[in-house]
């Protein structure tokens, strides 16, 4: 297999790392982009220290709301990936800290629309210039900036730079404890991206909820999901309108993140890339490391 160049937006992430290792594992050429750089690894993984392989990655520092910090990165790439978003936006956050009141906390959360970039993001032309900014009056980052937004302008500089690959870390679905323009948001990323961009071979990684052992906290949640997932199963899928991906099947980070690579390895996939997918793929890549 020939080797590639990618580069990972938020490769410094609990998922991004991950990506990062399986690609530097196959010998692959790694650029990471985020804000901080290389990763604070305790917040990673179980080890504060660097592991032997994050000294074959490129980590530099971009912001993905300026791309001016990163295009340059983006140039004889083989793919690049976005793997940013966020679950929670602030006044959601500040309702489960206590620094805004219940009431008004989440009525802004779950509130029907928020402003994403306060320009359409496909409206910046060849070698689009200006960073994005946040539509809302107090500049808050919302799922429409950052889950969306981000992702269109990020794929459409993917195009500009003839790279011919585009993952997006999407989601399998939304949950009833987030606001439904959590999903909505990432949908309308996947579909604007599609249509917009069909020259990109665009690849939607749509995952359930994502855990490993580093990350103590995620392992009741993973069972839990397990056991949702098993009486969803049982009742035919019925109880996913309701539940959505408290009823999707969990996976471990690192199986997502073999899972992305090899979906960029493999010219012939392309599209929504499901659970099922998913764990197929990472089987894939398993067995290739085993020969």
């Amino acid at each position: 297999m020939s080797k590639k160049r990618i580069v990972v937006c938020g490769g410094n992430g609990f998922l991004g790392t991950r990506i990062c290792k399986s690609a530097a594992t196959r010998n692959w050429d790694v650029i990471s982009i985020s804000r901080s750089g290389a990763p604070t690894w305790s917040a990673v993984t179980s080890s504060p220290s660097p592991p032997s392989w994050a000294s074959s990655v490129q980590w530099e520092k971009g912001d993905i709301l300026k791309p001016a910090t990163y295009r340059e990165h983006l140039k004889n790439a083989d793919a690049v990936v976005h793997s940013m978003g966020i679950l929670l936006e602030a006044d959601y956050k500040g309702v489960l800290t206590g620094k805004e009141s219940v009431w008004s906390g989440l009525q802004r959360a779950f509130s029907q629309t928020k402003a994403g970039s306060q320009a359409n993001p496909l409206e910046r032309g060849m070698e689009g210039e200006g960073e994005l900014k946040s539509g809302e009056g107090d500049g808050q980052i919302t799922y429409e900036l950052m889950n969306r937004d981000s992702a269109i302008t990020l794929a459409q500089e993917t195009s500009f730079a003839d790279v011919p690959s585009f993952v997006y870390i999407s989601a399998a679905a939304g949950a009833p404890m987030l606001p439904k323009r959590y999903i909505t948001t990432k949908r309308e990323a996947e579909s604007t991206i599609s249509s917009s961009l069909p020259k990109l071979r665009n690849i939607f990684i749509r995952p359930g909820f994502l855990y490993d052992s580093s990350r103590s906290f995620t392992m009741p949640i993973a069972f839990a999901g397990s056991a949702g997932n098993m009486v969803n199963s049982l009742v035919g899928g019925r109880l996913t309108p309701l539940a959505g991906a408290a009823v999707e099947k969990p996976l471990k980070a690192d199986l997502v993140a073999e899972a992305v690579v090899e979906a960029i390895a493999d010219d012939g996939v392309k599209g929504v890339v499901a659970t099922q997918k998913i764990e197929d793929l990472a089987n894939v890549a398993w067995r290739r490391g085993m020969l």
